[in-house]
């Protein structure tokens, strides 16, 4: 979509094309990737909350606030995951209603 700006000194339109953030050549990421790069962040995250825990337990780690908190960003992030799904599959549903 272009961008008109308002009529120049001379009496004529000119328009402009918006400018990208993307560099020339390179590919443009996809939802997809997007959404595949979300699920290894909120798997690494459960990991790491698990090892911390087992770390916990075991005896080799005193710090129950860092495991707290490793613990939180993972529930959390799992939850807004599942929002997210959540969101795509109604939204599927919702074009699969459409009538042609």
């Amino acid at each position: 979509m272009t961008e008109i700006n308002a009529l120049n000194g001379a009496g004529k339109l000119q328009s402009r094309a918006p400018q990208s953030s993307v560099a020339p050549g390179t590919p443009a990421q996809g939802f997809g990737n997007t959404l595949e790069a979300a699920l290894k962040d909120v798997n690494q995250q459960h990991l790491d909350a698990d090892r911390a825990v087992a770390d916990l337990v075991s005896g080799r780690s005193q710090d129950v606030h860092n495991v707290m908190i490793a613990s939180q960003k993972a529930d959390i992030g799992f939850q807004l995951l599942i929002q997210v799904r959540n969101k795509v599959v109604s939204a599927y549903e919702t074009i699969m209603r459409m009538q042609i």
